[in-house]
């Protein structure tokens, strides 16, 4: 009998990309020289839960959210681990501290050692755990009631947007969204180009119309050529989005309500602000000196999905 080998990435996007041109699962078996029982497996237990559909990057994380689950532990010299709580301390990943060490072939760890390693120091009362994202908080569900957030005739829904702005091989499909302080009334508003990964960070002094679309404005100009395409979250602050349509060459979107994954690029940026701006501030007093500084720190971490590039270097590098 042969032994099972672990599906890969790109045999995930094989599996998509059969089943977008109507292959049956034992036609995707034999495609790709794999058993039938794989295949569906493969898709039983990967498949989005949301929609049922399957996509080859959320199974793909689903996939190595287990094996992190199941791996024993690997042990490294104090001097190592000196230098990972360093890196984490520097608000980087656990990602992007393994491919970083493994690229300029210092010496190797996986990020899951590294999650376990700030498990063991949080249950030992140090404070590695702060470094990290905070969790977003669960929301609870409206059974039997009808949703009216962000009612406006006329938006664009988030399912009209063509196929290609899913595959990220363009620069200037952005995600836009704002994160309120502790007052509920200053805040920020946070754009997020998804194939680059660059983050645009802009201070609100009220979540208003008039200030989102006056800071998207100022961002647009300031990111010439590298706006197109701008889905937003279903607030009443992006009503105006006709304004930004007129005066730019873009076309704007709106994400369903509560459904946060549909932004889920635009959801991870807000994550990373929480650890310079974590829940609970008060705004008042950040300046957008403030938010450029935080976007720019964001901006120049690498990415495991750039061959741990930076944002900034995949950005400036193409118009």
């Amino acid at each position: 009998m042969n032994k099972y080998h672990q599906l890969t990435r790109e045999e995930r996007y094989s599996i998509t990309g059969l089943q977008r041109v109507g292959f049956s699962q034992a036609e995707i078996a034999r495609q790709m020289g794999r058993s039938p029982s794989t295949i569906s497996r493969e898709l039983r237990r990967n498949s989005t839960t949301h929609d049922g559909r399957y996509r080859a990057e959320k199974a793909h994380k689903y996939a190595r959210a287990r094996r992190r689950r199941a791996r024993r532990r690997s042990w490294f010299s104090p001097a190592q681990w000196q230098k990972v709580e360093s890196l984490l301390r520097q608000k980087w990943s656990p990602e992007q501290i393994s491919g970083s060490l493994r690229v300029s072939e210092e010496w190797s760890i996986s990020h899951e050692a590294i999650y376990r390693y700030i498990l063991r120091d949080k249950k030992a009362g140090g404070s590695l755990f702060k470094c990290m994202r905070i969790m977003p908080k669960l929301r609870r569900k409206r059974y039997n009631s009808k949703d009216s957030r962000g009612v406006l005739a006329g938006k664009r829904h988030i399912s009209e947007r063509s196929e290609a702005i899913e595959q990220r091989l363009q620069i200037g499909h952005w995600e836009g969204d704002t994160v309120i302080g502790q007052d509920k009334h200053h805040c920020i508003l946070t754009l997020l180009e998804r194939k680059t990964g660059y983050a645009v960070i802009k201070k609100l002094s009220a979540r208003t119309t008039e200030q989102v679309t006056r800071a998207a404005s100022l961002a647009l100009i300031e990111q010439a050529g590298r706006f197109h395409m701008l889905t937003l979250d279903n607030g009443t602050e992006f009503h105006d989005y006709k304004t930004l349509e007129a005066r730019f060459p873009l076309t704007c979107y709106f994400a369903t309500p509560y459904h946060s994954w549909e932004r889920g690029a635009n959801e991870n940026l807000n994550g990373l602000i929480r650890q310079y701006l974590p829940k609970g501030i008060c705004m008042s007093k950040i300046t957008q000196a403030d938010c450029d500084w935080i976007a720019n720190e964001l901006n120049n971490r690498p990415r495991k999905r750039h061959q741990f590039k930076t944002p900034k270097e995949i950005c400036h590098g193409s118009k």
